[in-house]
């Protein structure tokens, strides 16, 4: 198998992920620092999710930083990477989040997503 055919077998199954569940979305100004009696703020925090295009989000608590993706592993491997070399508490909510600062993740990914809603856009019409 291709590396494109591999990428469109994963984008096709975002779509099809996606199409099946619509969990409530939060806005990313709801994730907000946790409380210092929960966790030390001096433990960096991420947030792991996944956006309405079933991507996966990695967002720093605090707003810093964060990225898309394409597997949870890469975004949770994003996360401890910008934390390095202390560890870093992930936060996975149930609902989901879009990304709401510049993209630090797979820009590949996030270009991918914006051309799956201009075909979704097109094939409305």
């Amino acid at each position: 198998m291709t590396l494109q055919m591999c990428e469109e077998a994963a984008m096709a199954a975002i779509a099809l992920q996606a199409a099946h569940r619509q969990p409530r979305q939060v806005p990313a100004a709801e994730l907000r620092p946790l409380d210092p009696d929960v966790i030390s703020a001096a433990i960096p925090a991420f947030f792991i999710g996944r956006n309405r295009a079933g991507l996966w989000v990695a967002r720093e608590a605090h707003g810093r930083i964060g990225g898309l993706f394409l597997f949870k592993s890469s975004a949770v491997d994003f996360a401890n990477r910008q934390s390095a070399p202390a560890r870093c508490a992930l936060v996975f909510p149930s609902e989901t989040f879009e990304l709401d600062i510049e993209n630090r993740g797979n820009s590949l990914i996030a270009l991918a997503a914006q051309a799956r809603q201009l075909v979704a856009r097109l094939a409305a019409r």
